[in-house]
This record gives C-alpha cells, structure tokens and sequence, in this order.
C-alpha cells in the first residue's frame, strides 16, 4: 500500500504529498494526471483524511470511474466508495436531491436532457405565436444555457441593458418573455435541466448559510479534473465550498482548453494564483505518451498561442516517424488515402482495426471516410451519432418512467398521452393545457379538474384521459414496491409498446424493439450493479438520475474498430495511429472561429488536442478540393500547418496526383497555341506522361489511390492504349490505362 509513492516521478510525487492549503497542476497532455489525482487522494487517506471528507469532480463518468478503480486497487474498496467522487452535474444532483426544498423544489425533481428543454422551448415559441425562423428552439436553448452557465438568471438578465440590446439588434427582443416562461414552466413540472444543477446548487449555497457551512466542514479536501474545462457557475461553487478551509487541488492544462462555446472559461486556470495567492503551482512536464517527434510537432505549434502558462512538455520516448502531411485533390481521394493508409499499415504491421482513429472539425467530414472504409471491408465506429438515450423508442418509455416518478413532468406527459395512440389528440392536449394554466397546476392534475358537466371535452374524451391517468397512477404505485427493472418490464408490458412496432412490421421497427429489449438489459446491469454496491439503491428515481446524468463523452471504444470521431469528443483519448482530416482554412479553423485572437487560439488549442491523441503515428491531411453544398470548391491549406515546425514534418504528395495535374496544365496550353501546332504539342504531351509514368514493368509492386496496393501481372497495348492488368489485394485484377493511372511504383 505504502509503495504507490514508488511509482511517481519527482514531478508527479510533489503534488501528491501537498497536504494542505490550495495548489494548482499544470498537466501536460500523456503526463500521468489521472496517477497524481488518484494518489493525491490515497495519500490524503494514508495521512488520516477521513474519505467522506473528499470531493473530487470530474467531467466524464468514466474519469470518476477510472479513479474509483485505481483507489480501490490500493486501498479497500470499501474505504474508496465513502469518498464523494463523480461528474460535476451528478454530484451536484445528489446534493440538490437531499437540499432540494430548500430552494422550493422537491427532492423527486426530474432530470431534463437538452432535447426535453429544446422541445419544452420550441413550444413555448409556438404559443407564443413567435417567428420560428427568428427564435430557433436549439440557438434559444443553448443563449439560455449561456445565461445559466454565467450565473444570470431571468431577473439579471432583465436588468442586464447589453443584453437586452444584444437581443434587440438581432431581432430577437422577445427572448425574455421566453427565457422567463421556460423557468416558470420548468419549476412548475419540477424540472431541472443541466444547467439548473449548477445553478440552483449556487443558489442554494448563497441562500442558506447554514447548508454552506454543512458541506464546507463535510468536503475539506476538494480535487478537480480538467479544471480549464469550468465554466463561471462551477468555478462559483467550487470556490464556496473551499472557502473555509483552501484545501482545493485543481488540474488541468491551458493548452486543451476547447469547450468554450459550451461556457468554459480559460481565465478560471489562468487565473488561479490571483484567485489563490497563496496557492503552490506544480507541473507535469513529461509525456509518457507520444514519440518525440509527436510531443515537439504539437509543441512548436501551441507555442504560437499567446495566452497560455508557461511550461515545455519533453519525453524520453524514442524518436518515433516524422509527422506525415498529406495533399489529397478532394475529400474523396482523402477518404481512399486515408482506408487504404489503413489496410497498408494493418498489413505490414499486423495492427488492430482499434488501433486507428479519424479525428475531425465537424460531423459531416465523416462520410468520405465511412464511404472509404466501407468499400474495403474495414469496420469502424461514429462517435457523436445519436446516443442510445436519444432514440425515439428509448425516449418514449424513459418518458412513461419520469411521469412516473414526477407526474408533473409536463414534456414526458406531451410525448407519451397518445403513445401508443389512444384516441386523445393534440386539440385535447391543447384544452388540458388551457384547464391547467386556469387553474394553475401541472398537466396532469388538470385532468382531475376536468367538469363533465362543459362542453370542453367530450364525454368519451374524458373517458380516455381517466383510463391514462389511472394507468400512470397505478405505475406509480407499483413502483413504490419494486424496483426500477421490474416497473419498466411491467411499463413495456401494460402499454403494448412492443406490440405495437411488430404490427408495423418495418425493418425500422424491429430495430425498434431490438432497441427496447437493449433498455431493458441496461435496466437490469443497473440493479445488478446496486446489489455489489453497500446500500444500493435499485429505485427507478435512482435510475432515473444515472440515466439523465449519462455524458456523451462516456465513450466506449473497446470494440475492434477504426473509430471515427470529432477532435472535441476525442479529448482525454489515446490511440496509436491517428489521422486529423481536413486541415484547410474555414474548416480547421472554422469559418465561425476566426474573428479574433480568443478563438483562433481556441482552434489551435483544438489542433493541439488532436496531435496529442497520437501515441506511435500521426498522420495530417488537406485537400485541394471540397465538396460543399452541391459544388466543388477550391481549399487553402489551415495556416496551422504552417506553424508546425517543417523538420518534424515528412511531407507526402503521392495523393497529388501529378499526371491529373499536367493534362490540366496542357490543356490550358493548348487552348493558348494555334490548330496548326495541335499533334505536335499532343505528341509531346503523350511523351511526358511516357518519361514519368509509362515505366513500369511485369511483376512491378505499385500503389493506386482508388484500389491501394498491387502487383503488375501484364502490360499489353501500345501508345495512347498502353494498359496494365494489375492484381489489386482489396480490389483483385483491374485494367488500368497508363496515360490516366494514379500509380506510384513501390520498392
């Protein structure tokens, strides 16, 4: 247990054996941050720190599993499940879930996902009859997130004349009528979305002492992952809760600080020996990941970054290939470098589909690479599709499950009251809403309102909308007795969800229900997961909350596939060989990310991010053309190319294409030269392609950009009709035309 220390290097063990008072830890990329956090905490414990008296947040689940699994590993198990570790939102979540009433919420608040709050937004626009083309449900949500996120509620924002100006020059002066009717809407259905988890935790800090003071003395000890990535309203929390006794690490690295337009604050680590003066400041300068070929290139670029800490990242790993720079004329030959750069390398070094990764500026770029793959049988992963959780099947019975445990839960009550249909419509749901907003309660109580006795509602609506209450109704006392597997079974089961999509009978469908029968295997590793846990709790409010509090970035990529991922996703990843595509201006950098010295640094923070996910090999590609918006446009290499030092660079143009080239330039001479002079400048033009390209021989090895690696097995024909058989690995025997063959003969 005592020999943990034993595995640190000198920097990484100064940090660790800091007791008290606050510190910082600047952290390379591949430097070892996740060691010195876990034995941070380990040693804490070994010097008599009590593991209830420890907070550490991170951003991902998996990070907080990460280090549970480490600790557990070195100390007891049991010792490790006391200390408070999770995600910002989760931990916050569970203190709002015991605090909760204090801020006038109850303690079975509902969760919502960023598309619940779009879907809540978008129809608070339509009924306030606003122009949908002005006021965009997602760009509303996300000002709003904004808003949140920098701690300024409804009230802050009406007092705020810049932001209410702002709003006005973009004609969206109705903002706040929809930024205030979307908190009432959400208090009302005792909702919170993500933001709310931070906000109303600093609400509650500031509006109760007494609840300050409780998880002050509670967490003494504070550690935060990824400390760059805050944003104004964690950095408020984390400060208030330190702020008794200063016992707070932090670590992350400036130079991967990408989340900006998701309100993190660079200032925040920037900033920390102002906010801490008294603060020790710590590096973790060696990489333990990448050659140094890799560790120098991204290197000499974060160096053209002004506002940064000063530190220089080194490694003693070997010297490792130069960085290969690739030209493709278009973003489909780049696709076909890029699968047949794969199928080469898996060849000739016996590697794994898992050991590749694509990375990315934006989504769309993958489908020149999925194409690309695909035709030569190589299978691969899409990170950032849409999540399982998000999946219309999924959703609906999540829905069920939420107006179960929150019958006031008004977009889970708008989703599901007519699915599977039963006959109440959207005028009906409309004169519910009408009943519920007169007598001022929740959709669902409305329902009980209803007077048989008007003309409202029809009798045999009624009807209809009592059966869907008791069902909710006796869901809900069944859940009070079982546990979360078994009142969804019961859900599933009752609703006749499965049912109704095999009477569909669509491919579409049953991928449906293989959907369904998927949900209800994650329900039951939920409770099997609570019975290895002391005190577990099988609850569907418990379930529930993991599910909402699930993070996108939780990525799982331990299938034996190329993966295929945006560079914002791949951050605190590893793979041996990476491909970053798309390096050319306005698309890294973006388009939308070059209006001043903030955001260009950003971008090159962002190509930072994606060298450094390369442990052996790191390949850059560019185009010259693009395929945007149904036409082809001409691309300029990203300036960041040109700020990666050039001697770390080994510069590939085998993709160039050098004969499409010279019949281009030939053609513009020829148009430029009389008719006379026609055969001779053809017969000069035939002989360059012989002088360059019309030399190979049979059993050649050459590689094609189209069908990769092959052998020449026959030459046959003469002059213009020179043509070659050449038996391709992936793509068998093909007839290739000299003067237009894309071949690179290989030694």
């Amino acid at each position: 247990m005592n020999n943990y220390l034993e595995k640190l290097n000198d920097e990484q063990k100064l940090p660790v054996l800091h007791k008290n008072g606050p510190l910082i830890v600047i952290a390379g990329a591949g430097s070892g941050k996740t060691r010195v956090l876990t034995y941070r905490i380990v040693h804490l414990i070994n010097k008599g720190v009590d593991p209830f008296n420890i907070l550490a947040l991170t951003f991902t689940n998996k990070a907080a599993t990460e280090m549970k699994k480490r600790i557990s590993e070195i100390i007891s198990e049991s010792i490790s499940k006391n200390i408070w570790m999770g995600t910002f939102h989760s931990v916050f979540a569970r203190i709002l879930r015991s605090e909760a009433p204090l801020i006038g919420y109850p303690t079975n608040f509902t969760i919502y996902d960023t598309y619940d709050s779009e879907k809540l937004i978008s129809n608070i626009i339509k009924e306030l009859q606003l122009d949908k083309d002005n006021y965009k449900a997602k760009k509303i949500r996300n000002r709003i997130s904004s808003l949140k996120n920098n701690f300024i509620t409804v009230d802050g924002y009406f007092k705020n004349p810049e932001l209410l100006e702002i709003d006005k020059a973009s004609k969206t002066e109705e903002f706040g009528k929809i930024y205030k009717e979307y908190v009432r809407r959400c208090f009302k259905a005792c909702v919170m979305d993500f933001d709310d988890l931070l906000l109303k935790t600093n609400e509650l800090l500031n509006k109760s002492p007494e609840t300050l003071l409780k998880y002050q003395d509670k967490f003494k000890y504070i550690l935060v992952d990824e400390y760059q990535d805050t944003n104004y309203s964690q950095y408020l929390i984390v400060k208030s809760l330190a702020d008794r006794y200063e016992n707070l690490c932090v670590v992350g690295d400036d130079s991967q600080s990408i989340y900006s337009f998701r309100g993190a604050n660079i200032d925040n680590i920037l900033n920390f020996r102002k906010h801490y003066p008294d603060s020790k400041s710590y590096k973790l300068e060696q990489n333990y990941r990448s050659t140094r070929n890799i560790v120098e290139a991204a290197n000499s670029l974060i160096n053209h970054n002004i506002l940064k800490l000063d530190k220089t990242i080194w490694t003693n790993n070997n010297i490792g290939d130069k960085v290969i720079l690739n030209k493709s004329l278009s973003d489909a030959d780049e696709g076909r470098f890029i699968s047949s750069n794969i199928f080469e390398m898996k060849s000739n070094f016996y590697l794994k589909n898992s050991s590749f990764a694509v990375l990315y500026r934006t989504n769309a770029q993958s489908r020149s690479i999925e194409d690309a793959l695909r035709k030569i049988n190589i299978e691969y992963q899409v990170f950032g599709g849409l999540s399982f959780y998000q999946r219309k099947e999924v959703k609906d019975i999540l829905a069920y499950l939420r107006l179960i445990e929150n019958i006031n839960d008004e977009e889970s009550l708008r989703r599901i009251i007519n699915f599977p249909p039963r006959g109440i419509g959207q005028a009906t749901l409309d004169k519910l809403m009408i009943l519920s907003n007169e007598h001022d309660v929740s959709l669902f109580d409305a329902i009980s309102k209803i007077n048989p006795n008007t003309k409202r509602f029809s009798t045999r609506t009624i009807e209809k909308l009592e059966n869907f209450k008791n069902l909710v109704l006796s869901f809900k006392i069944y859940s009070n007795s079982n546990n979360a597997y078994e009142t969804t079974s019961l859900v599933i089961n009752k609703t006749k969800l499965i049912d109704f999509y095999r009477n569909e009978g669509t491919l579409e469908s049953s991928n449906r229900i293989e959907n369904i029968e998927e949900l209800l295997n994650g329900v039951n590793d939920f409770i099997q997961q609570q019975s290895e846990v002391f005190e577990g709790d099988n609850s569907l409010s418990k379930y529930l909350q993991d599910v909402a509090l699930y993070s996108e970035t939780d990525k799982d990529i331990h299938s034996e596939k190329v993966s295929l991922m945006s560079i914002h996703m791949a951050k605190g990843l590893e793979f041996p060989i990476v491909y970053v595509v798309g390096l050319e201006e306005n698309l890294f950098p973006s388009i939308m990310s070059i209006n001043s010295r903030e955001e260009i640094e950003e971008e090159r923070r962002l190509f930072y991010v994606a060298m450094t996910r390369a442990k052996e090999k790191l390949i850059l590609s560019h185009c010259e053309q693009r395929f945007k918006w149904g036409n082809i446009i001409d691309c300029e290499p990203s300036r960041f190319i040109g700020e990666v030092d050039d001697k770390f660079l080994q510069r590939n143009n085998t993709n160039k294409n050098y004969i499409t080239q010279k019949i281009n330039e030939n053609k513009l001479r020829l148009k430029k030269i009389p008719n006379r002079s026609f055969k001779k400048i053809k017969t000069n033009t035939i002989s360059s392609f012989k002088k360059y390209k019309i030399n190979i021989n049979i059993n050649d090895k050459v590689y094609h950009d189209r069908f990769g690696e092959g052998k020449v097995i026959e030459i046959e024909g003469e002059g213009n009709n020179i043509r070659a058989n050449i038996n391709f690995k992936i793509n068998g025997e093909k007839k290739i035309l000299l003067k237009f063959a894309k071949l690179k003969i290989l030694k």
